[in-house]
């Protein structure tokens, strides 16, 4: 008896952006859903994504700690799984709120909150469908030089410095300076 694995056509996070998709500001954060630091900085995301409205642009990676943090990987799976949906945002923004309580029945309940229908969730979190789709992204983080969350790349490049509110519209105010000059 042979058996035949029906192939899954998976979302990837690196498709999954907030704001204009023509903005000349991206903002791309490799975080974690356990981290104070990373829940702290999505605060900072949606007052620069109000104050910059048009012209910056988020995406969220996941770079899950796992040796510290040991829920964060299958709570990235379940962010993952409720994109295929639609629903990414709204179960990024309930993990944050909830990231001291990710274990596999909160995720389900998370993940019906946030208004994901799908009967096979806890059976794809249990299967780690979505598991090779995190480690991509954990190891382009790598690549790109990521130790540690949050790490914050505007237009392509590392942010270095405190993630504060005043650090970053600094940061993206130049951003805008060096994409203007490029169009002119």
């Amino acid at each position: 008896m042979a058996y035949k694995n029906k192939a899954v056509d998976i979302i990837p996070p690196r498709h999954i952006w907030v704001g204009e998709a023509t903005a000349p500001v991206t903002i791309v954060e490799f975080g974690d859903y356990e981290s104070e630091d990373c829940a702290a900085l999505q605060e900072v995301i949606r007052k620069l994504l109000a104050f910059y409205e048009g012209k910056v642009r988020f995406q969220f990676r996941h770079f899950p700690l796992t040796q510290v943090h040991q829920k964060a990987h299958k709570a990235a799976e379940a962010s993952v799984a409720a994109s295929q949906q639609g629903k990414f945002w709204e179960m990024h923004n309930l993990l944050f709120q909830h990231r001291r309580n990710l274990g596999s029945i909160s995720l389900n309940e998370y993940a019906q909150e946030a208004g994901v229908k799908d009967k096979n969730f806890i059976p794809n979190l249990i299967d780690s469908v979505y598991g090779w789709t995190v480690r991509a992204d954990l190891l382009e983080g790598i690549e790109m030089g990521v130790r540690e969350v949050p790490a914050i790349f505007i237009n392509g490049e590392r942010f270095k410095g405190s993630p504060s509110y005043a650090n970053l519209s600094k940061a993206v105010d130049e951003a805008l300076r060096k994409a203007k000059r490029k169009r002119a």
